[in-house]
């Protein structure tokens, strides 16, 4: 832990002006983002099981670009409290040949890899990844953070519970802001030491952290990253939100958008979600309120 957190800063929008290279390509997030989830996995929490096969994985991933998404995020693993634990092999069996169809298929789409395994990640690359979505921060791995550099890459560094065994044991802060912020400072300085140019910040929303410091995390989103680097936010079908409302994952729509809206004031720049054409609405709404400003 650093005995001097970086000092926070609110989100600035008049001088926040980021963009990542993927593969070549330069993408400006100006103008929030949405990153559709694509699980590969029969035991995911929401929709286990529904696009674990190679036509209807296929299927989804134009659905979700059809609705809006510019990133498919590819998840071959569950990170559910209580899933099967994969391989990296497992891993890479699991995805087969779907990134590359996608890439074929829809040559316009950003892939990430949802893995926190080098491995998988260096399969991903050659079948034509964008992005690497790690979240375990490099923690469960410790060939993730070269390997990322060796790509090229973006990677989404995302906080978390040190191990895998204790990612989801729910852990009271004594200011979770201040927490992550310095995790996030620790952290970025290991990937810009290694060469990782292009870093997303994502504070783990689900992962080993009570509802009250989650909701206190979208209360000050602004303050989460000291401005430098572009912020995720994956809130969708999370039971922080349905758990309290005594409702199920499917349920929560209305109240997951008046979230996705408070973060999107406050400076988040992708958002990872299952219901993609409700998030899309969500920041066409938050882009005319800014046009009216």
């Amino acid at each position: 832990m650093l005995s001097n957190p970086p000092t926070l800063q609110p989100f600035n929008p008049s001088t926040q002006h980021h963009s990542i290279n993927c593969n070549g390509k330069l993408v400006q997030l100006d103008t929030p983002k949405i990153m559709g989830i694509l699980n590969l996995t029969p035991d995911s929490f929401s929709d286990g099981g529904k696009f674990n096969s190679e036509k209807s994985a296929l299927k989804h991933a134009e659905k979700l670009l059809k609705e809006g998404a510019e990133i498919i995020d590819i998840g071959p693993q569950s990170t559910r409290p209580h899933a099967e634990f994969l391989s990296s092999k497992q891993e890479i069996e699991r995805i087969g040949s779907i990134i590359s169809q996608i890439k074929e298929e829809f040559p316009q789409a950003l892939i990430s890899l949802d893995t926190f395994y080098s491995e998988t990640v260096t399969f991903g690359f050659n079948e034509g990844v964008d992005i690497i979505n790690d979240i375990s921060g490099g923690q469960f791995d410790p060939k993730m953070f070269d390997t990322a550099a060796e790509t090229k890459l973006p990677y989404i560094l995302m906080h978390v519970n040190p191990s895998y065994e204790t990612m989801h044991d729910k852990i009271k802060f004594e200011d979770i802001t201040l927490q992550v912020n310095r995790y996030f400072s620790k952290k970025t300085s290991e990937l810009l030491e290694k060469g990782v140019k292009d870093i997303i910040l994502d504070p783990g929303f689900g992962f080993g952290k009570t509802v009250e410091d989650q909701m206190k995390m979208i209360g000050e989103t602004k303050y989460l990253g000291f401005d430098k680097f572009p912020l995720l936010i994956g809130i969708s079908r999370k039971s922080f939100i349905y758990k309290p409302l005594g409702k199920s994952p499917m349920d929560i729509n209305e109240e997951t958008q008046k979230l996705h809206m408070k973060v999107l004031e406050q400076g988040a720049r992708i958002l990872r979600v299952h219901d993609v054409a409700e998030a899309a609405h969500t920041i066409r709404q938050f882009c005319e309120k800014n046009k009216k400003r």
